[in-house]
Parts: C-alpha cells; structure tokens; sequence
C-alpha cells in the first residue's frame, strides 16, 4: 500500500515526523534567543571589542553563528556600527549576512531535504528543482528586501527546498547590502539619531520596503502563473456508466 505520491505510508510518516522535529527545533531555539534573550549580546560585544586589531573579523565570525540561531540581525548589526562605525561596520555586517545564509541553507539542506522531497513526491520536487534553476538566486535576494521575515529561518527553508549554496551565498550578499547599511549607520549613529547618516538608513529602508513588498507581490503572481493547469477533460468523453 502506498500514498497517492509513491511512498510507502511509513516512509511519509518517517518524512513528517522528521520535519516536524526540525521545525520545533528552529522555532524552540527562535523563542530562546530572539524572544527570552537567553545570550549576552552585550557580553558578547565586550568580549569582542576587547580582540583588538582582530575584532572586525571576530565579529564577522561569532555573528554569523549567532544570527543561524535566531540573535535578530538587526541587533548584531547595530552592535557592529557601534563598534567599527558606518563604513567597516556594513562591511562586517554583510560578511555576517553571506555567513549566516551559508550555515543555516547547509543545515536545512542537510535536516530535512531528504523528507521535503519525500512528502512533496518526484513530480513536485523535480518542478521545484526546475524553479530554482531558473529564479532560485533572486528568490533569495528578494526575501531579503521583504521586512518582517527572519532570514536565518528562511534560509533553513531554502536550504530544505535544495536551494544551492552558492545561490544563497550569492543572494544574501546582493539583498542583505541594503539593510545591513541601514541597521549598521543606524547603529553607528545611535548617540545622534538626527544625523544626515541616520536620516539616509531610514530613507534607504523605506525604498528597500516597497521594492520588497512590490517584488513579493510579482513573485507570488508569477508563482500563481506557471502552476499546472488541471487535465482538461474532453468534451465527448462518455461519462461513467453510459
């Protein structure tokens, strides 16, 4: 006996329980970090500030691994502005950024790509294959121009989707550039928020917002427009029992 896709039931059981799991996870260590707060960002940046001429690079490092377990980006890449000021500091931020995609698309891929593949059957996973082919970078890029997402759990999912990792390298460099400015002058511009510097993040967050929201609403349109039409059904084909 097998489900309508090919797979054994207990295989589809196997891929369901498997990515739940992965999903409780990342949303259990979400609610840790990004919502008890349970790491010192604080701490952390003493500790950082503190490795001299070596700093920028350690920041680099420990912020990617803290943004793929859900430390707000916003947070770390202010903490970067305060630290190396608006220029060294999005440089930081956006190496940061590039890290972040990296380790959290590898950890998805690995977690649960398996079992995507499994529940979503052979036909669907080779259309999905065939999706990011062709737009899976600025699938990447554009999610990253959309406010309100987390880009540490969306690059867990593109990773699940099979989305390569040169892609989401690749796309988070081009659409993080925008907003790891913005959070990282903001940051450097934090004892004097009525700074032209300050003025200019809010003004570039604003433009990045509504390309955002008007490329997610393409995306989804062009999504919506190259799904499978349903077999159309001849019209002098004899209904059942005649």
């Amino acid at each position: 006996m097998t489900d309508n896709d090919g797979s054994p039931p207990t295989g589809r059981r196997r891929h369901i329980a498997r990515l739940a799991l992965f999903v409780a996870f990342l949303f259990g260590m979400f609610y840790l970090v990004a919502v008890a707060r349970v790491i010192d960002v604080e701490g952390v940046r003493g500790v950082i500030a503190a490795t001299g001429p070596a700093a920028p690079f350690a920041y680099l490092v420990v912020s990617a691994v803290l943004g793929a377990i859900f430390v707000p980006g916003p947070m770390l890449a202010a903490g970067s502005g305060l630290l190396f000021g608006p220029l060294v500091g999005t440089f930081v931020t956006l190496g940061s950024a590039v890290g972040t995609a990296t380790v959290t698309s590898f950890l998805g891929r690995r977690a649960g790509r398996e079992s995507a593949r499994g529940l979503l059957g052979a036909q669907r996973a080779e259309r999905i294959d065939a999706q990011i082919a062709r737009r899976g970078l600025w699938a990447v890029v554009g999610q990253r121009f959309v406010p309100g997402i987390s880009d540490a759990l969306a690059s867990y999912v593109f990773g699940a989707f099979g989305v390569p990792l040169w892609q989401m390298a690749v796309g988070a460099f081009i659409g993080s550039a925008p907003r790891a400015f913005v959070y990282t002058a903001l940051g450097a511009s934090i004892g004097d928020l009525s700074a032209p510097l300050a003025y200019t993040a809010i003004a570039v967050w604003c433009a990045t917002a509504i390309i955002g929201a008007f490329a997610a609403h393409r995306g989804y349109r062009s999504w919506r427009g190259t799904r499978p039409e349903p077999e159309a059904v001849p019209e002098d084909c004899p209904e059942p029992g005649k």
